[in-house]
């Protein structure tokens, strides 16, 4: 038997019950709801400076995948042949990267039921067999860098490109190194949709299907009808490559080992939309002010120079006689020059000669250069807010104060970290984790429960990645902060050491032990900060 529905009354009603309506005031003409919210700024319609305004927001397939090939192009001219463009990519690679990030092993010691004494051995042990195959050319598929060189290839081509890739591949060992893992890195270009690339170039087909699957493939990559990352496609070489003739073959790569569930291939990007499957290069917002300011900064220096040259024009009357002729009776045979009728150069003291009939007119040179500087960096504090690099380490010049200066570097400092720990979870991370499987599997690791419990895994498999230092503007102000970070616990000694100065703490206690013992061999006090207590005095001992 189905409940009775009792009949609500549409119209509101207050607390008290009172049926409450609304009247139309007198003398108040009723009109059309117009300009409201946004309607009346940037979504207005009727504003001058906003009729023509009509931009569309699309898949990210329309909008990213197929402007790809342009955007990588330009961007990497950018990198090349722009001042300013080359230096957004230096100073990124300089402050992310640097020389490399090296890994501190910090497995989870607690859940492994391990003593803080038991995991620093195991972390030292670790680290030197890590080193032993990253530090040497035998992890490079092409036998050619180390693993930290490796890095700053990877990195560079990922905001140049947009994405890089890796394939982590196994060969049989050689020489002294016992490892098989191998990272072979390759361009972003080839990965690419199958079948859609001539002798003359892309096709501009975005999206292809596998034959054998019906799975899209989108920019290479292929997707499932969930739309996770199942497979690549990779071509045998560059598309487009005018030094090639031979026709292109794809390969399928998996994505994920099928009983590891471990990557295959990896890619080192960020994606900012949700269906986004490839990255787009980091300088893709400042291209065009980067080209146009290129431009403006080629057309003042050559204008520069035409405005230092000193030209004569000398006009003859009897052409028998001309300059070639008459400059050896005025200064000798060593002043003879070249003549060329129809020929005349600007350069600093160059001399022409015109023809009977030919008259020089003046070109206002004067070309006043003042805005220049004013202007260009005006255009360079855009770039770099874009790029969100502060102009001061953009241009490397640091003109103002010391607490301007380090506001820039700590802004900086904050987004290099950002890309830093991005970077380090696309591709450092997976390589250490893969390079450790191999080492637990032939016993040169001790790790149990490494392959039988995911989690222990994931124990065992935690580190820190530390990269270039900041750089000190004030070193005693800044070791001052370094010390309170540490006396309050809000740091430690060994993140502090990487961050100011790049190097391991437990290292830096062993060799300074080392020197203490040799001061005191060679009959020295070893010097001691002086609030330090010691034997002979209390804290400030000696401090005036």
């Amino acid at each position: 038997m189905s409940k009775k529905r009792t009949p609500y009354n549409r119209k509101a009603r207050h607390p008290t019950g009172q049926t409450l309506t609304q009247e139309r005031p007198t003398g108040i003409i009723l009109r059309p709801v117009l300009n409201t919210g946004y309607s009346n700024g940037g979504a207005s319609a009727e504003k001058q400076a906003m009729r023509g305004y009509w931009p569309i927001r699309s898949s990210p397939k329309s909008d990213v995948d197929v402007n790809l090939n342009i955007l990588r192009n330009r961007s990497a001219d950018m990198a090349i042949n722009s001042p300013v463009g080359a230096a957004a990519i230096n100073r990124y690679r300089t402050h992310v990267v640097g020389t490399g990030l090296v890994p501190s092993p910090c497995p989870d010691y607690r859940l492994l039921g391990m003593s803080p004494e038991e995991a620093a051995e195991w972390r030292r042990h670790t680290k030197a067999e890590f080193n032993l195959w990253a530090q040497s050319v035998e992890c490079d598929l092409y036998r050619k860098h180390n693993f930290y060189d490796m890095q700053d290839i990877a990195f560079i081509s990922s905001i140049v490109d947009g994405d890089a890739w890796a394939a982590i591949k196994y060969r049989k060992a050689l020489g002294d190194n016992p490892y098989t893992t191998k990272i072979q890195l390759f361009e972003a270009s080839r990965v690419c949709n199958p079948n859609t690339y001539s002798l003359i170039g892309a096709l501009n087909e975005v999206e292809v299907r596998n034959p054998k699957n019906g799975n899209r493939i989108i920019n290479g990559v292929e997707i499932n009808t969930d739309g996770a990352v199942v497979a690549y496609w990779v071509a045998d070489r560059v598309p487009y490559d005018p030094t090639e003739n031979r026709n292109i073959k794809w390969v399928r790569v998996e994505a994920f080992g099928r009983k590891t569930g471990a990557p295959n291939i990896l890619q080192i990007s960020h994606e900012e939309r949700p269906e986004q499957y490839r990255g787009v290069p980091i300088l893709a917002p400042a291209i065009e002010e980067l080209k146009q300011m290129h431009r403006y900064s080629t057309a003042e220096l050559t204008a520069a120079i035409i405005k230092s040259y000193f030209t004569l024009f000398f006009k003859t009357k009897d052409a028998a006689k001309g300059l070639p002729n008459a400059l050896p009776e005025a200064f000798g045979e060593n002043e003879k020059v070249a003549f060329d009728q129809y020929t005349f150069e600007l350069g600093a003291g160059t001399m022409n000669e015109l023809p009977p009939g030919y008259e020089v007119q003046t070109v206002d040179a004067n070309r006043s250069l003042s805005t220049f500087e004013a202007f260009v960096n005006a255009l360079i504090a855009q770039v770099g807010a874009a790029l969100e690099i502060p102009s001061e380490v953009l241009l490397s010049r640091f003109q103002s104060s010391y607490s301007a200066a380090r506001g820039a570097l700590l802004q900086f400092q904050a987004v290099a970290k950002k890309r830093r720990i991005w970077f380090a979870r696309d591709f450092c991370q997976p390589v250490y984790e893969r390079w450790l499987a191999e080492a637990v599997a032939i016993g040169r690791i001790q790790a149990p429960g490494y392959f039988s419990d995911p989690l222990l895994r994931k124990a065992w498999s935690r580190a820190s990645w530390y990269g270039p230092t900041m750089g000190m503007l004030d070193p005693v102000k800044e070791v001052q902060a370094a010390k309170l970070r540490v006396d309050y616990g809000f740091s430690t000694g060994e993140q502090e050491s990487a961050e100011i100065t790049g190097t391991e703490y437990e290292e830096n206690i062993a060799q300074l032990q080392a020197e203490h013992k040799h001061w005191q061999g060679n009959g020295l006090n070893y010097p001691l900060h002086q609030n330090v207590k010691t034997e002979e005095g209390g804290e400030n001992d000696g401090e005036k």
